[in-house]
């Protein structure tokens, strides 16, 4: 018996007239076509190397906030941030938030878990690294857990697709830091990851949200090129050593305005105070026009360029 005699059959037992009928049997084909919404997802699952040409994260001088939206209460904190307190014992194996996925060297290895019968994906997960907890991203509906629920390092990440770009939104993460250098990040911040394919190339636009120590959202984006050689295991796990710091001694920090790094880059470099210590407006075009007639430039390097300038 083919699907349309099938399907008449149905529809004439329900005691529908000839319209009905064929506008019931119209509406049963259709629902029986397969999803183009599932034919329009990319595949995430792979090997991914990272490119290393956007937001690498900037570590290498103490206070260097360029670039970040931080609140007075983010740029106070960060200016207390003595990189010393990583000597304590119960510091050395803190880890990284969800989004240092993002901010490390580091290259990614997705798999997904799928359902056993349909084939449909139940999560993707990002995988572990030394300092970084999986990031496991829920597809499946299921809800974000009370605000009570225990934070994570990894926090907890549920996603959709919209189009064929996969829509991340992470919760739940542990207070840590956007930076190594010491800006914060609290327990009530928020990611709004975006996943792009092309071809080869998978863009992956972080949005992070936190109404404690930020004032606008904090983006981040980082592309990764399909690998076909896969990633190097996961080191050993971290192992705390006694490095001059035990426990329960106070926290090495400076106290406010006591900080004696706040200057260096203005020294170094030029760069105004401002954008140094992460104010908002120095984020936006219209600043480098506010600045225009008072910022001085560096002469240009003519001998041991790259190396650091004479204070």
């Amino acid at each position: 018996m083919g699907s349309n005699t099938v399907f008449g059959h149905v529809v004439k037992n329900a005691g529908l007239k000839a319209p009905r009928y064929k506008m019931a049997l119209l509406l049963l084909l259709l629902l029986a076509l397969p999803d183009r919404r599932a034919f329009a997802q990319a595949e995430l699952a792979g090997t991914w190397a990272p490119r290393n040409t956007e937001d690498i994260s900037r570590d290498s001088y103490p206070v260097d906030y360029l670039g970040l939206p931080l609140n007075d209460e983010g740029r106070l904190r960060a200016l207390s941030y003595n990189e010393a307190q990583l000597a304590m014992v119960e510091r050395q194996c803190e880890g990284w938030p969800a989004f240092y996925v993002l901010q490390g060297p580091f290259g990614m290895k997705i798999w997904s878990d799928n359902e056993p019968v349909k084939g449909g994906v139940i999560s993707f997960t990002i995988g572990a690294w030394e300092d970084r907890a999986p990031i496991v991203i829920w597809m499946d509906g299921r809800p974000h857990p009370s605000e009570y629920a225990e934070h994570t390092r990894g926090g907890f990440t549920t996603g959709k697709w919209e189009g064929d770009t996969l829509v991340a939104y992470t919760t739940h993460m542990k207070a840590g830091f956007l930076r190594k250098n010491g800006p914060p990040s609290s327990d009530q911040a928020t990611m709004t990851t975006r996943f792009f394919r092309h071809g080869d190339i998978l863009t992956v636009l972080a949005v992070v949200e936190d109404a404690a120590y930020l004032a606008e959202p904090h983006l981040i984006t980082k592309s990764f090129q399909l690998a076909t050689a896969p990633m190097s295991p996961v080191g050993p796990p971290c192992v705390s050593t006694f490095e001059g710091k035990r426990a329960g001694e106070s926290v090495p920090h400076y106290l406010p305005e006591k900080n004696p790094f706040v200057d260096e880059l203005t020294m170094m470099w030029h760069l105004p105070k401002d954008a140094v210590l992460g104010q908002v407006e120095t984020l936006y075009p219209e600043y480098r026009k506010k600045i225009k007639a008072t910022y001085v430039p560096l002469e240009p390097c003519k001998r041991d360029c790259g190396a650091v300038p004479p204070r």
